[in-house]
């Protein structure tokens, strides 16, 4: 059984940093693209960035230069380190796997984490 688990989410304050983590296990994810996304409560959910099998990451405009993901392959986990943060960056952070090197659909989903920039 195939199961995300995010962890690493809190409240920051604007200018600071975060690192949430996503624990893949049932399966091994690395060849597969895997990615964030953010929603907040009554808005459409956000893909914020991914990262597909053969290790090309993809961001979303607002966290450009700002947001890295990346995997650790021996642990089966994915990251996402924010910096600069903003208080526009505040929303539930869910990963995601899909089931083929690219990033067209995501099929597996962890139950989030919650992360609050304040101004």
């Amino acid at each position: 059984q195939v199961q995300l688990v995010e962890s690493g989410g809190g409240s920051v304050q604007a200018g600071g940093s975060l690192r949430v983590s996503c624990a893949a296990s049932g399966y091994t994810g690395n060849k597969y693209c895997m990615g964030w996304f953010r929603q907040i409560p009554g808005k459409e959910r956000e893909r914020v960035a991914v990262i597909d099998g053969s290790g090309g990451t993809y961001y979303a405009y607002s966290v450009k230069g700002r947001f890295t993901i990346s995997r650790d392959t021996a642990k089966n986990t994915l990251y996402l380190q924010m910096n600069s943060l903003k208080p526009e960056d505040s929303a539930m952070y869910y990963c995601a796997s899909g089931l083929t090197s690219y990033c067209s659909q995501f099929t597996y989903w962890g139950q989030g984490t919650q992360v609050t920039v304040s101004s």
